[in-house]
């Protein structure tokens, strides 16, 4: 993958309010822009996430339908958790593989990092393409506010899930499928 381009970092003039909420920090600013422009501007702090487009040995999709309070409905999207402190993101992924999915992977390759919220978020999601896979006897457990349900999907009926209009899709998934299916020439 081609290097990103370079930051330009914006001036932070005034931190006006921060509340700290779970795993991420809600933060308003009063910063200038590289252009100049001084305003007041919201922000959301989070430590980062990783993701796995799993694919089983015989070519089947694990996606899940998860249920999404934010928004009060079940989403398809793939497994994916948000960072520990400090922890590196393919380890963070080799863990929610198993507590979302069900899953241990041998083959990881990296699908490389997306922005999912750039106008309100600093949270970067790294993202993998899981292979290789293993059903584990098992699984560990998962978070207690998770309600989600694996389904394996061909790439076909998973493609005309995400076109039909008739699930609520999750932008990072559909970003990290379109880079899976470029790395596995769908």
């Amino acid at each position: 993958m081609a290097p990103l381009p370079a930051s330009e970092p914006y001036e932070l003039l005034d931190t006006i309010e921060a509340m700290d909420a779970r795993k991420i920090r809600f933060e308003r600013n009063r910063i200038k822009l590289p252009m100049g422009v001084e305003g007041t501007f919201g922000l959301i702090r989070h430590p980062g996430a990783s993701l796995a487009v799993p694919i089983t040995n015989d070519g089947q999709v694990v996606v899940l339908r998860q249920y999404r309070f934010a928004v009060q409905a079940r989403l398809l999207e793939f497994p994916a958790g948000t960072l520990e402190d400090g922890e590196d993101p393919l380890e963070s992924m080799q863990r929610e593989l198993g507590e979302e999915a069900g899953y241990s992977a041998a083959c990881w390759d990296a699908l490389g990092p997306m922005l999912p919220c750039p106008g309100y978020s600093d949270e970067v999601i790294h993202c993998f393409l899981a292979r290789d896979l293993t059903a584990l006897e098992n699984p560990p457990a998962g978070d207690d506010d998770e309600d989600l349900e694996v389904v394996l999907m061909d790439p076909a009926e998973l493609d005309a899930r995400l076109a039909s209009g008739e699930e609520w899709l999750d932008g990072k998934s559909v970003t990290a499928w379109y880079r899976a299916k470029q790395l596995l020439n769908l």
